[in-house]
């Protein structure tokens, strides 16, 4: 039987499967896959098919119901960190920092569109024409987005950031190439005395990654609040932790509570320290406000090109956010951050830091930076300031 015969096969058990599910009250995934094993039982007993193929038969038909079809076996390699669907006919996926581009296809638009909005549905987030754009997360930390038509022109969109569970503690970075052993023990010490630290980077560069390896060294007898628009952090070994995720607005559009929310309500908490896994608009103006107020050792990250970049980007919106003057903007942006560290990615999927910088007070208008470690594309971070300089800025003085 050829695969054009068992696609025929498997749309006319879908249907079946799709009839019996409507008399449940909404069946959980173990009834699903009992009515999946009935009906395929029941209809290809008259099809001389080995059993391995009946079960693959099942597993198809589940997936496309209830995960995401052909993209599953992605979906449950380990390997794979970042799956990319553009369209039924092309699908990349990245492994070990590399794109690749894969052979697996979904039939069409329209079916590539149904299984994306099942999968939304089945986690109660609303994609169709009302709502072509959403975002998810998964239950084992792995991301999603979709785009819909008509604002995808070319067939729907589907990005999935997938959470490895793989935890990349100081010392494996140190042997990739991440980080040097020098500039790490710095780190390390700037935590431990509670110094504010910004990463900042593009999209998949690592900040995440390496913000849950910087909270490793969080003395575990502090409070410690996270704050996020989709729950990414894991930090470890912290045991009065406090983590909040952001909500979406319902179909009537309230409900809504967004990281500014979330960031003035932290402050009722008694938090030691309050860690923010992205800003990106005016709620930086709130981040900022709770830097200033008392909560040394914060960190936070945001996207851009360069540590500089990512100061200039942060007063666009902290004015934004707020009616203060630019000039004490750019005041409390040098009073609340203490380092800010540039995380890249080359053309070779290799990540990496490229400059770690110290934020000194303002002189009138202008940032002033200090280049502490710096790598410009070489193996390893040259390191750019003193050791007398790193131990005094290392150094907390209440």
């Amino acid at each position: 039987m050829n695969k054009d015969e068992l696609d025929k096969i498997k749309e006319k058990l879908t249907y079946f499967v799709l009839n019996a599910i409507k008399t449940e009250c909404e069946p959980d995934d173990n009834r699903i896959k009992e009515i999946i094993s009935d009906i395929v039982s029941e209809e290809l007993g008259e099809f001389n098919l080995p059993l391995e193929q009946k079960i693959q038969m099942a597993g198809n038909i589940f997936n496309s119901l209830r995960r995401l079809d052909c993209i599953e076996p992605l979906m449950e390699d380990p390997s794979v960190t970042e799956i990319m669907v553009n369209g039924p006919k092309n699908i990349f996926y990245e492994k070990n920092g590399r794109l690749y581009q894969s052979e697996l296809k979904f039939r069409d638009s329209e079916s590539l569109q149904t299984i994306i909005s099942c999968f939304f549905a089945n986690r109660n987030r609303p994609l169709n024409e009302a709502n072509p754009i959403s975002d998810l997360r998964l239950p084992d930390g792995s991301r999603a987005n979709a785009v819909l038509p008509p604002i995808a022109p070319d067939g729907p969109i589907l990005t999935v950031r997938k959470f490895t569970g793989i935890s990349h503690d100081i010392v494996t970075m140190i042997r990739s190439g991440f980080i040097s052993e020098e500039a790490a023990r710095f780190l390390s010490e700037c935590v431990k005395n509670k110094k504010t630290i910004f990463l900042c980077g593009g999209t998949g560069s690592g900040k995440t990654t390496f913000l849950n390896t910087l909270s490793s060294f969080i003395p575990q007898d502090e409070r410690v609040i996270t704050i996020e628009d989709s729950a990414e952090l894991n930090l470890q070994g912290i045991k009065n932790l406090v983590r909040m995720e952001a909500r979406l607005p319902g179909p009537d559009g309230n409900g809504e509570i967004n990281i500014g929310d979330m960031i003035k309500a932290a402050l009722r908490m008694r938090p030691d320290r309050i860690i923010v896994g992205e800003v990106r608009g005016k709620e930086s103006a709130d981040m900022m406000h709770a830097l200033n107020t008392g909560h040394p050792g914060s960190m936070c990250t945001g996207h851009a090109n360069s540590c500089f970049e990512m100061l200039e980007r942060l007063t666009g919106m902290v004015i934004a956010g707020s009616s203060l003057p630019y000039e004490a903007v750019i005041s409390q942006i040098s009073m609340g951050i203490d380092l800010i560290i540039h995380i890249t990615r080359s053309r070779e999927g290799k990540r990496y830091i490229d400059e770690i910088s110290s934020v000194l007070p303002n002189n009138g208008l202008e940032y002033k930076l200090k280049n502490l470690y710096v790598n410009r594309g070489g193996d390893t971070l040259e390191r750019k300031a003193t050791i007398e300089e790193l131990k005094k800025i290392a150094e907390y003085c209440g």
